[in-house]
């Protein structure tokens, strides 16, 4: 592929990639304030939020590794 080729498939990718992950974080939340009666707030403990921010560093950290695969053609 040329330069221009792979520069072209890379932008879409990213701009697949944010699509993906604006529409997944809404989904999220979306959830998060079904389980939330109509009066209570919400209310996250740290430990809460340290175990989202390592499932979320773990779930960064596979999809990079999907990316050093060797490809099969």
């Amino acid at each position: 592929m040329n330069e221009k080729t792979e520069k072209n498939q890379l932008t879409k990718i990213v701009f697949l990639g944010a699509i993906i992950g604006a529409l997944a974080g809404a989904g999220a939340v979306y959830l998060l304030a079904q389980g939330l009666d109509e009066d209570e707030k919400l209310a996250l403990a740290p430990a809460d939020g340290v175990k989202l921010g390592v499932a979320a560093f773990a779930f960064l950290r596979k999809v990079t590794e999907l990316g050093k695969r060797p490809q099969i053609r």
